[in-house]
């Protein structure tokens, strides 16, 4: 494979793309070539070749990777274009599709196709959850048994909750799940493997917004583990940066735990002793998560030039949005959903 920098273009340009654009400006081996989207300015903010369209963007720019940073009502015609047009690989920002069949017919035709569609799931690559994940495998737990993640990012109160930031949050008529959650679906599998049953009990606390903010996620995941989502956008934790975790997290085993801390720390605590004992220190990058935009985009290149697997490739991704779909089956319901 060439040792060219790899041509990259963007199709989107709102609140959340700032981080895309700034990790790809970082890598040496990396060539922005294009932003497209539907409002022509803020594609020519980003200071790159600007295009309305993004079909006229790829055969323009003719793009080794392109990122598609898009809310998913806008992304079936932009991936529809980077498959037609045969770009190697694409990048989709999560939530991945308006439904699971849609997902699905994407996923198949992106194999038939020979290219790489990959769901930016960033989550995972947050250093604390590969940290965890590390610690877990090495058996500094022992037998993991359980782990909870509190979602407390303070920013759900109020009639005018979200307008400053992402305000279609407001429109959504399945949110807190949908939106946020699907984070921790994809984690709790990363760390735990593939749950085989799911409960939920889901609220909505501000009137002001269409969907849910607020609940109680169970998942039943293999050799007996189990999980609890416990979300509420209305409360708060301890951390200078609400948005750097988004929570805490804890998570338990045999042989002792793990806690994961507003500022990014995590602490393992042997079973037994009084104290625990830092394994990585308080975050202090500029980045989104702990910098997991960029993590993730260096995963994409180095596996686009041939160095391992990608992950979440779009055919395994559908996985998630399968869980997803029966936690809102389960919440609809009041039952356990087995998968």
């Amino acid at each position: 494979m060439s040792d060219a920098p790899l041509r990259v273009a963007c199709v989107g340009a709102g609140y959340f793309s700032r981080f895309h654009y700034a990790s790809w400006a970082r890598m040496p081996d990396v060539r922005l070539v294009g932003a497209a989207d539907l409002n022509r300015e803020a594609a020519m903010a980003t200071g790159l070749p600007a295009f309305d369209s993004a079909e006229e963007m790829i055969r323009a720019t003719r793009p080794d990777i392109l990122d598609v940073i898009l809310p998913p009502q806008a992304q079936a015609e932009v991936l529809r274009a980077g498959l037609h047009a045969g770009v190697p690989t694409i990048i989709c920002q999560k939530p991945f599709c308006r439904s699971l069949d849609e997902a699905l017919a994407f996923a198949g035709d992106a194999q038939c196709r020979g290219t790489n569609l990959i769901v930016h799931e960033n989550f995972r690559f947050m250093p604390w959850y590969r940290t965890i994940r590390e610690a877990i495998s090495d058996g500094r737990i022992g037998t993991p048994m359980q782990a909870v993640f509190r979602l407390r990012p303070g920013d759900g109160q109020g009639p005018d909750a979200y307008l400053d930031r992402q305000p279609y949050f407001r429109q959504m008529p399945e949110f807190l799940v949908h939106e946020t959650a699907v984070h921790w679906i994809d984690t709790f599998r990363f760390l735990f493997g593939t749950p085989t049953a799911v409960y939920a009990d889901l609220r909505r606390r501000n009137p002001a917004i269409a969907g849910e903010d607020a609940g109680f996620v169970l998942f039943d995941h293999p050799g007996g583990v189990q999980c609890c989502f416990d979300g509420n956008r209305h409360l708060d934790h301890a951390s200078d940066n609400l948005r750097r975790t988004m929570g805490e997290a804890l998570f338990e085993g045999s042989g002792g735990s793990l806690t994961l801390f507003g500022d990014g720390r995590v602490e393992h605590r042997a079973f037994g002793a009084r104290h625990g004992k830092v394994i990585l220190p308080s975050d202090d990058s500029d980045g989104f998560g702990g910098d997991c935009v960029h993590h993730l985009q260096r995963h994409v290149v180095a596996a686009h030039r041939g160095a391992g697997e990608f992950e979440n490739p779009a055919h395994d991704y559908c996985e998630v949005i399968r869980i997803r779909d029966a936690i809102y089956l389960s919440a609809r319901e009041r039952r356990k959903v087995d998968l």
